[in-house]
This record gives structure tokens, sequence and C-alpha cells, in this order.
């Protein structure tokens, strides 16, 4: 019951911000214009500003584990890759169906589960290196390559594309991140108050957009690839990749970390960028509401069998 009401107490506020933007829309205090503005200033400031924090502040030399770091990134680019492969079945918003299908909730839902399970821990910062940049150079990748249009790759097209991935500011924010961890160069306070501050606008200005523009008839459309997004997500990964978690020896908080890196809801920056890089961003809303609302319960559920065999 407790693991219940916390994964209640992390889901449950983040879909009662899409829902309060429907409900802002529904009342005219939001409208399109102000709607597609809001998204279009989380992609280009909060967000990356929040990787960026994510990043700067962790410690390599003490955090790191290269058999963990390596494993995490070999199953994101494993469910990336399958993403892939069935999203062959989808011929419209395959760009999206792969970026939805693969891309977690895992600093912000990683970080809080493992400190309040197991108090501070390195595993979280860990698993962000080796998924997260891998998450969001791959998601600009993906909707720069599989656009709404069908494209011969011509010098223009690869230009435009290669363009596009390094002017990308969420890129842009995990390189300078990165950097400055790896230089270990200080953060004074009016710095790091100021980016907390503008980090803290990203998740719920980018839910209230997302909820204003949400579109349920255009939704049902897609729901389908929604579901079968929302079931890979939540249960086809963790299925996949946790057994070989288990034989690799991984166990407590490192498989926390990789439970949210595999299992938690897609996150909302998926939606963020796919409107942002021009695509209709109705099947990530779709399926960004569906595995926030019911994360909760499959996160306890696998919570639970991995305690009922005495791996945590």
């Amino acid at each position: 019951m407790e693991n219940l009401l916390f994964s209640l107490n992390a889901t449950v506020p983040i879909f009662a911000m899409i829902v309060l933007g429907m409900a802002f829309k529904s009342l005219g205090w939001i409208d399109d214009a102000f709607a597609s503005k809001a998204n279009k200033f989380v992609f280009l400031v909060p967000l990356p500003v929040l990787v960026f924090e994510d990043l700067a502040t962790l410690n390599f030399q003490e955090a790191w584990n290269g058999k963990f770091v390596l494993f995490c990134f070999l199953v994101t680019l494993a469910s990336i890759t399958i993403s892939f492969l069935i999203s062959l079945a989808f011929k419209k918003n395959q760009a999206e169906f792969i970026q939805a299908s693969y891309r977690s909730s895992a600093a912000l839902l990683g970080m809080a589960l493992i400190q309040n399970i197991y108090g501070n821990s390195a595993m979280g910062p860990l698993m962000i290196i080796g998924s997260v940049p891998l998450y969001n150079i791959m998601a600009v990748v993906v909707l720069s390559v599989f656009g709404e249009e069908k494209r011969k790759l011509t010098k223009q097209v690869v230009f435009k594309t290669l363009k596009g991935i390094i002017t990308n500011p969420i890129l842009i924010g995990i390189a300078i991140g990165l950097l400055w961890s790896l230089l270990q160069l200080p953060m004074p306070t009016m710095l790091d108050k100021t980016v907390n501050n503008l980090g803290k606008i990203a998740s719920p200005l980018g839910l209230m957009a997302m909820g204003a523009q949400f579109d349920y008839k255009e939704a049902l459309k897609e729901v389908k690839g929604a579901l079968v997004c929302s079931f890979m997500k939540l249960l086809g990964w963790c299925a996949l990749f946790l057994p070989i978690a288990v034989q690799l020896g991984f166990r407590k908080e490192q498989l926390i970390a990789i439970l949210i890196m595999l299992g938690s809801a897609t996150t909302i920056s998926a939606y963020v960028m796919a409107k942002n890089m021009g695509h209709k961003g109705v099947l990530t809303s779709a399926t960004v509401m569906i595995t926030t609302l019911c994360s909760a319960f499959s996160i306890t559920f696998w919570i639970y069998i991995l305690k009922s065999f005495g791996l945590l």
C-alpha cells in the first residue's frame, strides 16, 4: 500500500496538470496561441536548463560504475532499435511511435523513487548518464529523419537533419551539463537558484500546454498506436530486460534505477520535442496520458515482483 501511495503521489499530480490544461482551455483562460507559445518556450529554455542542471551537478568520479552505465546505454539502444522495427507496421507517425515507446521520465521520477526507498544514491545519476543523453540524441535523430513527409536522402536533407541535431536546445543543454560536470566547475548560489527556478517551470507549463492542445477526436484516431506504445513502455521493456539485469548481478537501488529507466511513464519532453520539430504530437500526448495514469500501478507491480524475489 505504501508503494502504491508513493507511486500515485508521483504520477497523479502530473496527470492533474494535463487535466488542468484542458480545464483552463475549456474555460477560455488558455487559448491555442498561448498553448503553442508556451510549448515552444518550454522547448527553448526550461527543458534544456532542466537537463543541464541534472548533469552539471553530478560528481562523475564518486558515482562512476562502468558496468551499470554501459548496461543502461545498451538497453536503451536496444529499446530504440526494437521500437523502430515495430514502428514499421505503422505507416503514419512513425517518429512519434518510436520516441513515445522508449523515452521515460527517468530523471525526475527515477531520482525521487530511489531517494524515497534508499536515501541518497549514486545509481540515479548513473542511470541518467547511461540513458538520458541517448534518449534525447536519438529523439532528435528520429524526429528529424522520420518526418511527416517522406523525403529522399539528399545532401540538403542530411544537412538540414545534422543542423537540427547540432542546434537542438536539449542537446546543447546536455553538452554544457556534461562539460560542466567533467570540468568540476562550481555552481554559485545565485546561478544555482536561477537554474533551479527555470528548470521547475518545464514540467508544469509543458503539461498544461499539452492538455490545452489535446484533441480527443484526433487521439481516438491514434488509440491503437498509443496503446501499443503504452504496453511497451510500462510492461514490455521491463519483462524483457529486468531478468537480464538480475542475471548480471544488479540489485537494490541499481534495479530500482533500471526499473524506472525501462518502465516509467513517457516523459512530457517527448511531446514538447515532437510538437516543436514539426509533428502533430497527438500520438505522443495520448501515450503520455495513458502511461502517466497507469504507471503508478505498473511500477508498484514491478516493485512487488522484485521484492518477492528478495532482489530489493
